[in-house]
């Protein structure tokens, strides 16, 4: 049973219900029908009259299912009362049955009281000295269940479930309208859709589910006649003990009764009775901890979900309120995550990185121009149980928190995330695009840079000046946008930042949806200090591998940025698309962030990257990671990056139809080096991924740039007879 949480979204904490149900509620047997039947015929009467007429029925809780991309596939549920209303023409007609002959076996006779049943209640609690027998139709319980869910406050739960006359006394006022106004069949309908049967599980939906793993419709006499006896008592008649002896007498009560109406013959009722209880118990899943096994990684991309759900306004005004109507409010969620996909990004992440391994290697696919998080995958389990969790053995003082953690390793949560290293090129690049620089740029770029930032005096400095160098001699030379990316020159790029402003390659990073998670970075990131911040070009920030997957989609969407997207759609109980302020919730939120020709621009010198080639102007020779393009074999772009003491090694790529982001990094120890031989374990990851995802897919191709952002004024006129004829795909083949 969950911790009281307080009343939220106008209704009464779930642990005072359940205590009220499991306490209080057990068939109105503690009705003190004496006192009733005391005030006589005028005052009850009179005291009837004085009731109110209507019952106002607030909303029940209801669970939250939460679907895969394809609508079917069910990733998980979200529940305080586990709970799902159905029609009556979708219950097996022998739990109809089996409630009538169990709980009012004259229901179909009276009007919302039963005048003979108060009588004899009342004549036998007399002859007991204490009440034996309560007087409770099935509208009248229906009722009681009614003011008990639609209870603002603790104190309203308790004065619906009361041993009081007055309590009573309202009810059957209550039932008396309500069946002016309702068949017998709906008010048996929503009788069965609000019953508590035990293991919480509310409503016959919920408790064919959690007793026999079966639709309602399924039920058999025998299951039927169990599931209506625990409305009575659902904790002595539990039948998920280990003596079964209660509810099988209790069941049997219920075939009987079910006999006496004659719903049933007396064979079947003796072969019912005959058979033993059988179940087949299953606990629904709840929430991100508790998804299956066989799906354990799908809890990173349902723990992103939780996150983005607790930021929208729409479901509530704070993030506690948020999470309260998600477990309360009966949405049916369609996500994003595509299971294909999903299980192809973990297969060729493990390829690499056993889920033991301390190092964690994980990755993050988008869709271009609608931003929906098509898979995160990490070679980690999503779990709370860590008692089993890795040691090491080399180094004695480190923690290991793996494999099992619930950590955000791949974005939406507290974690700062991890350095980037020089996939942060492409926000310099992109600056100097969006200022007018040309591709054609050109820096002679020498082994070590003097530059003009200033910083602490370390490995990298000349006195007080930040002096970086390349990685290989081999780099050294002029260098354009199209070589300087394709190889990842540092002192070109250094360059080419203070050129344009390294408060404007900030800026850009922030237009592209980065955000600032240690006080560090929000420090140097500040107005105050950007402009001097000469390392942030080579990726000394913390980033979330889902931040750094949308970058390159807004690239591969040409400039179109939109925000992440856990959701393709979410109904509400009624089934209507939720809104807010007019605007359907789970549509992409999408804006321009920079032109087209500067994305298109930035993408042909990623093309160098990767081997595929750019359509405008040479890479160069090489480029880091041409086997991303000698994998897949389709136009692709992107950019690698590791950090100082290969602390990460990060491949960013893209292609128009996908985005994606994989890193490897030990997230307990950011500090520890992963080692040089996993710098090309990225880069196989997304393009083994990205040859599964598309395959049978037209092999779609980039737009290349305009001349405008090509070349520099004076060459522009050369560069355009040079081109005119040049295939922008030559790569291609």
């Amino acid at each position: 049973m969950s911790y009281l949480h307080g009343v939220a979204a106008g209704k009464v904490a779930p642990l005072v219900r359940a205590g009220l149900i499991a306490g209080l509620v057990i068939a109105g047997l503690a009705y003190p029908l004496a006192a009733l039947a005391g005030l006589g015929v005028k005052a009850g009467t009179e005291a009837l009259q004085g009731m109110p007429e209507e019952l106002i029925e607030v909303p029940t809780a209801q669970t939250s299912y939460v679907y895969a991309k394809d609508g079917k596939t069910l990733l998980t549920m979200f529940y305080e009362e586990h709970r799902k209303p159905i029609k009556i023409a979708d219950m097996s007609p022998y739990i109809t049955q089996a409630i009538v002959a169990s709980e009012d076996n004259r229901f179909y006779e009276h009007n919302g009281v039963d005048a003979k049943g108060v009588a004899r209640a009342f004549v036998a609690n007399q002859q007991a000295g204490g009440v034996s027998q309560g007087a409770s139709t099935l509208t009248m319980q229906y009722v009681r269940m009614a003011l008990r869910d639609g209870a603002k406050t603790p104190k309203q739960a308790l004065e619906a479930t009361e041993q009081t006359t007055q309590r009573k006394l309202r009810e059957m006022r209550l039932a008396i309208e309500l069946e002016k106004r309702m068949s017998k069949q709906e008010i048996l309908e929503r009788y069965l859709n609000a019953a508590y049967y035990g293991h919480r599980a509310y409503g016959i939906f919920a408790a064919s589910q959690v007793f026999f793993s079966k639709l309602p419709r399924d039920l058999t006499l025998n299951e039927a006649a169990l599931l209506a006896g625990l409305v009575k008592a659902p904790s002595a008649y539990d039948p998920a003990t280990q003596d079964r002896q209660a509810a099988t007498s209790r069941r049997n009560y219920v075939i009987d009764q079910m006999q006496k109406m004659k719903s049933i013959t007396p064979l079947q009722a003796t072969e019912a009775k005959d058979q033993p209880i059988k179940l087949k118990l299953s606990s629904p899943a709840n929430d991100c901890i508790s998804i299956a096994d066989k799906h354990n990684d799908w809890g990173f991309f349902c723990d992103y979900f939780k996150s983005w759900w607790k930021e929208q306004p729409a479901f509530g005004a704070n993030p506690m309120e948020r999470e309260e109507n998600l477990r309360r409010g009966g949405y049916r969620v369609v996500t994003s995550i595509d299971p294909r996909i999903q299980a192809s990004a973990m297969e060729h992440i493990l390829d690499k990185e056993k889920r033991r391994s301390r190092i964690a290697h994980g990755q993050v696919i988008i869709e271009p121009n609608t931003g929906r998080v098509l898979s995160m995958a990490v070679n980690r389990r999503y779990s709370l149980d860590q008692k089993n969790n890795a040691k090491h053995s080399r180094y004695k003082k480190l923690k290991g928190n793996y494999p099992n953690t619930v950590n955000p390793l791949l974005g939406g949560g507290t974690m700062a995330g991890y350095q980037a290293g020089s996939t942060f090129k492409i926000f310099t690049m992109l600056a100097a695009l969006d200022e007018g620089m040309p591709l054609s740029t050109s820096f002679y770029s020498p082994p070590r840079f003097y530059s003009k930032y200033i910083t602490a005096p370390g490995p990298a400095t000349c006195g007080v000046h930040w002096c970086p160098k390349n990685s290989t001699p081999s780099m050294t030379g002029d260098q354009t946008m199209w070589s300087g990316f394709g190889k990842s020159v540092n002192t070109y790029f250094v360059q080419l930042e203070q050129k344009v402003g390294a408060d404007k390659a900030v800026k850009m990073a922030e237009r592209l949806g980065l955000r600032w998670r240690t006080d560090i970075d929000r420090k140097l990131a500040s107005p105050e200090h950007a402009s001097g911040w000469g390392a942030f070009t080579l990726g000394v920030s913390d980033v979330t591998p889902i931040e750094m997957a949308n970058v390159f989609a807004t690239l591969a969407a040409e400039g179109n940025y939109c925000q992440p997207l856990p959701v393709r759609v979410i109904k509400n109980r009624d089934g209507a698309d939720v809104t807010y302020k007019g605007k359907v919730v789970a549509t992409p939120r999408c804006h321009r962030a920079v032109s087209v020709d500067v994305a298109r621009a930035a993408t042909d010198a990623a093309r160098c990257v990767t081997g595929y080639g750019a359509s405008r102007g040479s890479c160069g020779g090489w480029g880091t990671s041409e086997m991303v393009y000698g994998t897949l074999r389709r136009p692709i772009a992107g950019k690698s990056g590791t950090t100082d003491s290969n602390k990460t090694a990060w491949f960013c790529g893209f292609t128009p139809q996908l985005a994606a982001a994989a890193f490897v990094a030990d997230p307990d120890n950011p500090e520890m080096n992963v080692g040089s031989n996993r710098s090309t374990t990225s880069k196989y990851t997304l393009a083994e991924t990205f040859k599964d995802a598309l395959k049978g897919q037209p092999k779609a191709k980039f737009t290349p740039p305009s001349d405008d952002l090509v070349y520099r004024s004076h060459d522009r006129d050369r560069g355009q007879n040079r081109d005119r004829d040049q295939d922008s795909d030559n790569s291609d083949n």
